[in-house]
């Protein structure tokens, strides 16, 4: 057993073609061998800060597919993704997870992103797969594309552009990306290498079909994956502000030069375990996908738990949930931090229906919980966040400064999440 630390408060050429663990849903359940090999290299490989290596930089756990009414034919998209890591080659993740048909895309391109849709002038890059300028990703699985050559630096936008030729086609996608993307009119064509982005006329709130950025680093590190529901997923931050508490975090750590990538595996409403009504593909079910298939990923902070009580899961099978992913993560040499369930007010505010409220039972479940966190050598840190958030007269309601819903923090909230977490557990001197 390892001695857990408390944070304390303070106020090649080849496409590579996977089927997503995602599928669980479909009824596929456990570790794909090679995403365990994968991830188990990675993780060597990033312990040698000044090797080359291939890191992930940004991600985004698709959690269902577009509504009905939200198709594209004959269109091209350019999806913004901003890396947390400098590198000088780049690849790219791209699911059809919960597509019905195989999806067809006929072009894609990666470059700088400039400002709105436009790209610095010469940094575009035509992706392929396997040799191909096209790809067909069979429904329920994703494709990595080859790498390419393309400085990047940390904190810079990249613009994933996919042309997609069929007609109605729905996309597999994240909902609250809090990231502004681009899309053309359905008929307009390939535009994924046009630089000047006048094409790209509609904007779209949603990530579709991008899952992960990865960038061949001299510098990483490694990186660190946020797995969690909306409170990781960032609910009640400002689109395109980088400012959830995982975004305060990797600030933190850049300044203090960790070069550590940071990954947002978070998902509005997600759970630890499939306690209905199943909104999402739970924790157990998508840590091979969305955490442990990464390259370079170095530490995990697990951050769920408060859904499920929310959907009257007990106790017991809440701890059983996160001991299995704990588990699953030290077996791949990973670190593991985890974190306390902050509290939920018993009226949430915003238009929030009153059941998603903690009385007295949900909250004693909430505390058995955090105790056991608290008091588990398993975990090579503890993050916690109920102390951080709770009233000081009221430790059942969030402190009403952080407070954004009654259930969610705001954006102050999220800062003071980010500043009390200590940046020793990831080995940096503060």
């Amino acid at each position: 057993m390892s001695t857990m630390r408390t944070v304390e408060p303070a106020r090649g050429r080849r496409a590579w073609l996977r089927t997503s663990p995602s599928r669980a849903r479909r009824g596929v359940a456990g570790v794909l061998a090679g995403i365990v090999v994968q991830a188990a290299l990675a993780a060597g490989l990033a312990a040698n800060a000044g090797a080359q290596q291939w890191v992930a930089s940004w991600g985004s756990s698709l959690q269902g597919p577009a509504p009905e009414e939200w198709t594209i034919s004959n269109a091209s998209i350019r999806l913004i993704a901003r890396s947390t890591i400098a590198g000088d080659r780049v690849r790219v993740r791209l699911e059809n997870t919960f597509g019905e048909q195989p999806l067809s895309i006929g072009a894609a391109a990666v470059g700088l992103r400039n400002n709105g849709p436009t790209l610095v002038i010469g940094s575009s890059r035509v992706l392929q797969f396997g040799g191909a300028a096209a790809v067909t990703v069979p429904a329920g699985e994703y494709v990595v594309s080859d790498p390419v050559d393309l400085a990047v630096q940390a904190e810079q936008e990249l613009a994933v552009s996919l042309y997609i030729p069929g007609a109605d086609v729905r996309s597999s996608i994240h909902r609250n990306a809090l990231t502004t993307s681009y899309l053309t009119d359905s008929g307009v064509g390939d535009r994924t290498t046009d630089a000047t982005g006048d094409a790209f006329t509609a904007t779209t709130p949603w990530m579709h079909w991008l899952s992960a950025v990865e960038v061949n680093s001299s510098t990483a590190r490694g990186a660190v994956g946020g797995f969690g529901d909306s409170i990781t997923d960032g609910s009640c931050a400002t689109p395109d502000g980088h400012d959830r508490w995982e975004d305060v975090l990797y600030a933190r750590l850049a300044a203090a030069g960790a070069r550590l990538g940071m990954i947002n595996a978070g998902i509005g409403g997600n759970t630890v375990i499939r306690v209905p009504p199943v909104g999402s593909v739970p924790g157990v079910e998508r840590l091979d996908r969305d955490v442990l298939s990464l390259a370079g990923i170095t530490h995990v902070i697990i951050f769920l738990g408060t859904n499920d009580l929310r959907r009257e899961a007990t106790a017991e099978q809440v701890i059983a949930g996160l001991e299995e992913i704990v588990g699953r993560i030290k077996a791949q040499g990973l670190k593991v931090i985890g974190t306390t369930i902050i509290p939920r007010n018993p009226k949430p505010r915003g238009g929030l229906p009153p059941e998603l409220g903690f009385g007295p039972e949900r909250n004693a479940r909430r505390h058995a919980i955090n105790e056991w966190a608290r008091n588990n050598t398993e975990l090579d840190a503890l993050i916690d966040f109920d102390a951080v958030t709770q009233d000081p007269d009221d430790p059942d309601f969030i402190y009403p400064p952080y407070d954004c819903d009654g259930i969610h923090p705001n954006v102050f909230g999220y800062a003071a999440m980010g500043r009390s977490i200590d940046l020793g557990v990831f080995g940096v001197s503060q």
